[in-house]
């Protein structure tokens, strides 16, 4: 299938999964999608532009296409999800418990677009039997600096069942967490292609700094972190016909507790 054609497709997954017509802007190198309601722009790159865009005044959502490739479906869903279209349900219509390493990884493949992590202590929701919410978390560490009782957790991963909302989700998972481990704070990474003020602050984290953009080198829709100039060579001798992309990088948030 041609580039153009993926991006007509998508965007006609898009507009009767959010009942919103899209308005298409060839730019090139990347496609813009935007629509006169909501208030939001779609960028879609190319495998030849490396770096973003700069959208003002706009939410905006960076999303390469091989990752549209990859996972149309699931993004199609996450992004009904956080323009408010998806389903509703209220983390008190839910029940919080522990949950295997197998399941997590399973719902994260089901539903994250990230590489899915294990973690060590898992948690999820469930709606009349049904999981629709994980949150994954590392084991503690020690902090420069603080006591040698102080203890740092990381939220290693957090996603809801495609094209779901859990309302107050989230809040009720971290509670059962600091209930079981007394975490002194827990912070975790939000990927600025999909979120430049996240809604973690709404329950307590705060920003506490940034990453900048992570390099990946793409193969067949499958990415590779690349870490280091010398992996970068590594990874071009391993798959010559691979490509470079950046993402917008990170933002760190932490919740002191």
């Amino acid at each position: 299938m041609q580039r153009q054609e993926i991006i007509y497709s998508f965007a006609e997954n898009l507009t009767a999964q959010l009942d919103e017509p899209f308005t298409l802007s060839d730019c090139g190198s990347y496609w813009l999608l935007h629509t006169t309601t909501l208030p939001c722009t779609i960028v879609i790159y190319f495998p030849e532009k490396t770096e973003r865009v700069s959208i003002l005044d706009r939410r905006v959502f960076h999303i390469d296409l091989d990752q549209i490739v990859g996972h149309a479906t699931k993004i199609v869903l996450r992004l009904a999800a956080l323009l408010g279209k998806g389903k509703v349900i209220y983390g008190r219509q839910t029940v919080v418990a522990r949950i295997d390493k197998k399941m997590t990884i399973s719902f994260q493949e089901e539903h994250h677009l990230q590489v899915a992590l294990p973690g060590k202590y898992r948690y999820g929701l469930f709606h009349h039997g049904e999981l629709v919410s994980v949150a994954i978390f590392s084991g503690g560490r020690k902090m420069k600096g603080q006591t040698e009782r102080y203890r740092s957790f990381e939220l290693l991963r957090f996603c809801h069942k495609s094209g779901f909302r859990v309302v107050g989700g989230l809040s009720k998972l971290i509670h059962a967490f600091v209930q079981d481990f007394s975490p002194n704070d827990i912070m975790t990474y939000v990927d600025k292609d999909w979120s430049h003020d996240s809604s973690l602050k709404t329950v307590g984290f705060s920003k506490a700094g940034e990453i900048p953009p992570q390099h990946f080198w793409v193969v067949a829709e499958k990415r590779h972190y690349v870490r280091d100039d010398e992996s970068l060579v590594q990874l071009q001798k391993a798959y010559p016909h691979g490509y470079l992309k950046l993402n917008s990088g990170s933002m760190k948030l932490v919740l002191t507790l």
